[in-house]
């Protein structure tokens, strides 16, 4: 049971602010106040480790400006006034039913934020609002972040969830590239104190580069540090790649199909024409190649700097690429695949891209979902299909989504708009219903998504900290009732509806495993609880598994299971036998299929399962049981990349960066993360600053806006390139510290026009810019 707050107390709880997934220990008072917040060394995968944002938990999570009830808006007098939740639900039930009635289910979309996959409630009822809902007008931030990864992942591997991540605790040598995890803690790689295990990589004789048109702090770390202009990441690799045909260096340990066609597309990129793209030299390019085969183990990472970028998709492509081609690919201490210990819904058919297409754009769906960069236009333009309401999720894309100014325009155009979210905020603002959560210490936590990315196999629970005041519904409760809500229904006096939901789901899976006699063995002192106790004995580790029962059946391949639902913790495939308990262990014992709940409330502090192992080809997803080096979306859009060869290269252009302190958009309301090097300025190198006779502030134009921005020289960015940071822009927000420190929203530069061919990810980086005295 959650402790009751009647003494001071340390508790062990797991940070669910980025995805490192570190162990805190937190201190509460005897009113439930949090006094410290440190790292738990006693976590077998983070060991104590902590940045400054999960220090600062305890402020954030009882942050003054956070809202505490359900908040209805006033249209006529744009006016905000607190209700109750069966107020709330009642507008809805009646609202949104209205729109959905007069223009079809397609009439409606759904928006998820980043937070999502950070907690249990996104991971277990995001699908239900789905299902609802019943719309193809799915969106969310993998579109503006990961989606080019995923794509490449589904397209070579079978499932876009199927990624590999450098093993970075073995590897000889690393290849970074638009990555910064010393401010972003890694992103798609889940690995609690990057920093240590980079200077640990190179305490052991080996070496980082990074590739980066900023000498970021990761950069200055390194061995080696390359400036490269923006959005050329894939002219580089694919130089690397001809290398290593020209001088004989591949060596491919894994089954695959379509190697000579990725011998031929790589043909005219040879070290010298992509020197010229570039500005990396054509004998830099060779070197890393030979670096790369020579290393006892070598791994190439590539982050959100080249996902966001015209060729977002192909950048990552061309990595495993690279990762195949050197003998690295699931092997120790190259680029290998987690196993995550909760089971989730089994894929069984390969990954296919564009099943449907977007409305006014044509742009692809991937992974069920479409574009955040066609949001608006699905909004603004005229017709059927056309979205006149909309429901949001711990999202804030007026701040993070391109054409961001376009975008709340296009929110204040909406007939009726649901937020679930815990500030007022850029896009709440324009909603009729706010439905807060409760704080972060009240909720339970699972990281059913990020563990999927672990460069070490690990699990942790934690239960809430504090309970739930009388007035207050769970995260998963509130997503449960608004599920019912706008389809128009209302929970049945007596019957819990997230309990309703959770017994569906559990009653479906043991059918599915033949297991339906084993309900009551299910551990939990609630419902969601007993969801996570099956679905870790049903994991590779689980004690089910362990007995041979059959596994659930794939998801229907209909646009189900999306990005956005990537916290519903699908597994990319079957687990097979050589992966389970008998050789990994639990806690350390060796032990066949021990795993379960009990097992983690156990082991608080988290569980360490081993480390990576080899899983292919029993992992593959792809018609062949082969590894796809060659799949035709990719060679059609490397056309393209080769007929932009030619092109001139913009004399200047804007990048993003990651923020040490800062978290896209939500954490500028903690006083101690604002200040210092977590400003909204602009990066320019001095040289550009007296070329273009500027001093103190500067008018920052694209083909989308305008901004007059604070000038921060720094030779730490390539001439040419300048660098704001995103997720700024709060100067009329209701949270009061944001509003003082406001800076400008980046995304009014950014087009939504623009977007990476086959994945149809936002393009951030590259963005050609303009710079006048202001």
């Amino acid at each position: 049971m959650t402790p009751a707050t009647n003494a001071p107390r340390t508790l062990p709880r797991t940070c669910p602010l980025c995805e490192a997934v570190c162990g805190l220990e937190i201190t509460l008072d005897a009113q439930g106040h949090v006094t410290a917040v440190r790292g738990d060394k006693a976590d077998p995968f983070s060991r104590g480790f902590i940045c400054p944002k999960g220090a600062t938990l305890g402020q954030l999570d009882e942050d003054p400006d956070r809202l505490t009830a359900p908040m209805i808006r006033d249209r006529a007098t744009d006016t905000w006034r607190a209700a109750s939740w069966a107020e709330a639900f009642g507008i809805i039930r009646e609202r949104m039913p209205q729109v959905t009635g007069a223009y079809g289910n397609q009439s409606a979309g759904l928006y998820l934020g980043n937070p999502n996959a950070h907690t249990l409630a996104g991971a277990l009822y995001v699908p239900i609002l789905i299902r609802a809902l019943a719309t193809r007008n799915l969106f969310s931030a993998s579109t503006a972040d990961q989606m080019p990864k995923q794509v490449s992942s589904g397209l070579m591997f079978g499932d876009p969830l199927t990624v590999a991540v450098p093993d970075l605790d073995r590897t000889d040598y690393l290849l970074m590239l638009g990555a910064n995890p010393l401010e972003s803690n890694g992103s798609l790689c889940t690995a609690p104190d990057f920093p240590g295990r980079l200077k640990a990589l190179q305490q052991r004789g080996g070496k980082f580069v990074v590739v980066d048109p900023r000498r970021t702090r990761t950069a200055k770390l390194a061995d080696e540090h390359l400036f490269v202009r923006p959005g050329s990441d894939a002219y580089l690799l694919f130089g690397i790649v001809r290398t290593l045909f020209a001088e004989g260096l591949d060596t491919v340990r894994v089954p695959v199909r379509g190697l000579e066609q990725v011998r031929t597309a790589a043909a005219p990129f040879t070290p010298e024409v992509v020197a010229a793209r570039t500005g990396v030299p054509a004998e830099t390019v060779v070197r890393l190649a030979r670096e790369l085969a020579g290393a006892a183990t070598a791994a190439v990472y590539a982050r959100i700097g080249t996902c966001t970028a015209e060729f977002g998709t192909v950048t990552q492509w061309l990595v495993d690429v690279i990762n195949v081609l050197t003998g690295n690919l699931d092997a120790p201490g190259g680029a290998m695949f987690a196993n995550g210990a909760a089971l989730g819904i089994v894929r069984t058919r390969a990954f296919r891209l564009g099943r449907w297409n977007s409305r006014v754009r044509g742009l692809p769906e991937a992974m069920g979902e479409l574009p955040v960069a066609t949001l608006a236009d699905e909004i603004l333009t005229p017709g059927d299909g056309r979205i006149r309401a909309m429901v949001t999720v711990a999202g804030n894309p007026v701040l993070s989504a391109p054409s961001g100014p376009r975008l709340a325009d296009a929110f204040a155009s909406l007939e009726f708009m649901v937020s679930v979210d815990r500030y007022l905020n850029e896009t709440t603002r324009y909603a009729d219903v706010i439905l807060p959560p409760p704080r972060i210490l009240q909720s339970p936590h699972y990281d059913f998504a990020l563990l999927n990315f672990a460069v070490r196999n690990y699990a942790r629970y934690s239960r809430p900290l504090l309970p739930l005041g009388a007035d207050q519904l769970s995260e998963s409760e509130i997503m449960a009732r608004l599920a019912l809500a706008i389809t128009g229904q209302e929970a049945q006096p007596g019957v819990d509806p997230l309990a309703a939901v959770d017994e569906f789901v559990i009653a479906g899976t043991l059918h599915k495993a033949g297991m339906a006699d084993r309900r009551g063995d299910l551990l939990g002192e609630n419902s969601t609880e007993q969801r996570i106790d099956l679905m870790l004995r049903l994991g590779p580790y689980g004690e089910w598994a362990a007995e041979g029962g059959s596994r659930p059946q794939a998801r229907r391949d209909d646009g189900v299971g999306t990005a956005a639902e990537v916290g519903a913790a699908e597994t990319a495939t079957e687990i097979g036998a050589a992966d389970t308990a008998a050789e990994v262990g639990v806690a350390g014992e060796g032990t066949r299929g021990g795993l379960n709940l009990q097992v983690l409330l156990d082991n608080p502090h988290g569980l360490d399962l081993g480390p990576l192992r080899p899983r292919l080809p029993g992992l593959l997803l792809t018609a062949s049981a082969r590894v796809e080096l060659a799949p035709e979306a990719l060679l059609a859009d490397v056309a393209r990349l080769h007929e932009r060869l030619g092109d001139d290269a913009p004399a200047m252009v804007l990048v993003g960066r990651r923020q040490l302190r800062s978290n896209n958009s939500w954490l500028h309301n903690v006083p101690p993360l604002v200040g210092g090097s977590n400003r909204c300025t602009l990066h320019i190198h001095p040289d550009d600053l007296n070329r273009l006779g500027l001093d103190g502030h500067a008018v920052v134009k694209s083909a989308a806006g305008a901004l007059t921005v604070e000038l921060e020289p720094t030779e730490d960015i390539m001439p040419g390139v300048v660098s704001l940071p995103h997720g700024w822009g709060h100067g009329d927000s209701e949270q009061t510290v944001a509003r003082a420190h406001a800076g400008v929203n980046a995304n009014a530069l950014t087009d939504d026009s623009l977007v990476d061919a086959p994945s149809g990810n936002a393009v951030f980086n590259g963005v050609p810019v303009t710079l006048t005295p202001a």
